[in-house]
């Protein structure tokens, strides 16, 4: 993250993005795979393709797939202009396995009247009734490396020589997270 600052002399925070052009990969249709989507491609170090993504009908592209989207055609930052909404997904950071006061925000137990050693503990975890833990039931366990989007990012500057976006606010994941970025 860095920061942008406007003429008026506000300052924005904002995330770097390098939005490598993708590549149409393949086009499913309804006649030959059963489902309409679009597969894009980012090509790695070796002239591979390191990541294979598909977009199906309906949800991220448009309906008309086989007027829209050609294969082999390319899709870079030029598609994408200042001041654009977007939606943004990733993995998050993954922070292993974690108590209840860290995952959930529990308070914790009180320091006093016979507490001892059990100041971050979970307390109770169920009733006299059903005889078992109710499934949902907030407890211990692993946290973070999941699926997160974010929506209503602003798109603040665009670089198209270096393939770089500025995008106002922060975003999931670690460095060199693999980002999927979708207009509003």
């Amino acid at each position: 993250m860095t920061q942008i600052f406007h003429a008026d002399g506000r300052v924005f925070p904002v995330t770097l993005i390098e939005a490598a052009p993708c590549t149409v990969v393949r086009i499913r249709t309804k006649d030959k795979d059963g489902y309409e989507a679009v597969q894009l491609g980012l090509l790695g170090k070796k002239g591979k393709y390191q990541f294979l993504r598909e977009f199906r009908n309906g949800s991220d592209v448009e309906p008309r797939l086989e007027s829209a989207w050609q294969a082999g055609q390319e899709i870079s930052v030029s598609s994408f202009q200042e001041g654009d909404k977007v939606k943004i997904s990733g993995i998050s950071k993954g922070k292993g396995f974690q108590g209840a006061v860290k995952r959930h925000g529990f308070s914790g137990r009180n320091a006093t009247h016979g507490v001892k050693h059990e100041n971050r503990t979970l307390g109770s975890v169920g009733g006299r009734f059903p005889q078992r833990v109710v499934k949902g039931r907030r407890m211990p366990g692993h946290m973070g490396h999941e699926r997160v989007t974010i929506k209503n990012l602003e798109i603040v500057k665009i670089d198209a020589e270096n393939n770089l976006l500025a995008v106002k606010g922060a975003l999931p994941g670690a460095k060199g997270t693999l980002l999927e970025i979708r207009s509003l």
